[in-house]
């Protein structure tokens, strides 16, 4: 791989990291932004929807404005508005501000990261392609667990007095760096047969995740009034008028091309991806709790706890870049059957009382779960993808960030159910316990689905079958 490839590489990937960490950097610092801006358990729940809400609904659009307008355009574009929104998050003096900047980053997001897979997948061929997705699936995977640790430790650090803030300022000279090296080091792509918008579909993709996310994520704290079904019933209806419109626009520069789920390698990698943001925003985000308010960890000592998680990760995460889609699903397969097992373990441990506040109860089952999760990311991304012709590269991309992304802001819309719904936010401590216990058991069943649906990738390295 050239030199100007590898730079271009770490620039994509960097860019990668800096969604995954925005998203996960706050768990930790949850409580110290509650105490110091008076933010209630809505509004700590809208620290993560609210910038998870705007990557669902404009991925798919990122994605297609990529491959028409350019996909390093659009990924600069992103980084200049995400870096800016970081600065006004870093700036707020309160709870709402705060939701406002994280919504404007996830704006910028929308617009950057399909741009990273795509622009992998059509610069990147054999070997090479392989090992970039494989360390993509590195990056996804210790990004999950590094943000909270970020977090736990910039805010505990109280750095200058800023308590919590610093976890958003540190992204100015990341996304200062991605900026420039991108300008010079990301090749141009575009698709050439494409030249507008759908604007339509645009609209009406974005209309149909707003309405279905937003009642899921208000419903409990309203106690389920009648809007709520309404808006949710609108959403199915408007679902159906956007694939209705769709299915016209398939000869006219269409948002989604529909042709990508035909093969079931793509569909059914897409729903893996979907299953798996749920787990990821159903338990980072209940763990953090469950660990500083049942177990009374500190920032500090919880974001330990996710550097357990991190070193499996990076355990499994290499080991699937250096198979290089030698094992096919079967890898990812694996992954998720010994994340099961070590999620099962660690209830079973809470559940006994046996977990109790110190590090060195949980780490065999910490560490497993995360090395089974590592060895998923890479593969699926690569899988997936496998098959996309190149001109659709950012439409497929979008989709699958999408399907991430919609997940984590479904996953974290679940925890009003799964876990407010027992806590109400309280700090109780077996409140917190005997919820997170419950939320346990969603993440295993989640994780039973994903590995259903990785039957549709393919079973033997290099298979051309679809």
């Amino acid at each position: 791989m050239a030199l100007a490839s590898r730079i271009a590489l770490l620039v994509l990937l960097t860019a990668e990291l800096m969604d995954i960490l925005d998203q996960s950097v706050v768990l930790t610092a949850l409580p110290a932004i509650q105490e110091s801006t008076g933010a209630g358990p809505a509004a700590l729940q809208w620290l993560t929807t609210g910038y998870s809400l705007p990557v669902a609904i404009g991925l798919i659009t990122g994605g297609r404005l990529g491959d028409l307008y350019g996909r390093r355009r659009l990924l600069l574009l992103g980084t200049v508005v995400f870096t800016t929104a970081s600065l006004l998050c870093g700036l707020a003096a309160g709870p709402g501000m705060l939701i406002g900047a994280r919504v404007l980053q996830g704006v910028g997001v929308a617009l950057m990261i399909p741009q990273v897979l795509a622009t992998l997948h059509v610069t990147f061929e054999g070997q090479n392609r392989s090992k970039a997705f494989g360390l993509y699936g590195a990056v996804l995977s210790i990004a999950n667990v590094l943000g909270p640790v970020m977090g736990g430790l910039l805010t505990e650090a109280d750095l200058f007095g800023l308590s919590w803030r610093p976890i958003f300022l540190i992204n100015l000279p990341v996304g200062l760096s991605v900026i420039l090296l991108g300008h010079r080091f990301i090749p141009e792509s575009t698709e050439k047969t494409a030249n507008r918008p759908d604007l339509t579909g645009m609209a009406l993709s974005a209309l149909t995740i707003l309405l279905i996310i937003f009642p899921l994520s208000e419903g409990h704290l309203h106690h389920w009034p009648l809007w709520c079904f309404a808006l949710l019933a609108a959403g199915l209806l408007t679902l159906v008028v956007f694939l209705r419109h769709q299915q016209r626009k398939q000869d006219d520069a269409p948002l989604v091309l529909l042709s990508l789920f035909q093969g079931r390698q793509f569909s059914g990698g897409t729903a893996a991806q979907l299953m798996h943001g749920l787990l990821c925003g159903l338990f980072f985000m209940t763990w953090t709790l469950y660990l500083q308010r049942s177990l009374g960890m500190s920032p500090f000592h919880a974001a330990l706890a996710f550097v357990l998680l991190s070193i499996g990760e990076l355990a499994g995460a290499t080991i699937a870049a250096k198979s290089a889609g030698s094992f096919a699903r079967r890898l990812p397969q694996t992954g998720v059957l010994i994340t099961i097992a070590a999620m099962a373990g660690y209830g079973f441990q809470i559940a006994a009382g046996q977990a109790g506040p110190t590090l060195l109860g949980m780490t065999a089952p910490v560490v497993l779960i995360g090395f089974g999760l590592g060895m998923v990311s890479g593969p699926l991304a690569d899988m997936s993808l496998a098959k996309v012709p190149h001109e659709s590269a950012g439409a497929a991309s979008g989709l699958f960030n999408t399907a991430m992304h919609l997940g984590i802001a479904l996953g974290t819309a679940l925890t009003a159910l799964v876990f407010f719904a027992t806590t109400d936010g309280a700090p109780d401590a077996g409140l917190n316990r005997d919820a997170f216990l419950t939320v346990l058991w969603w993440v295993a069943s989640l994780l039973a689905l994903m590995w259903a649906l990785m039957f549709c990738l393919p079973k033997h390295a290099n298979s051309k079958a679809d």
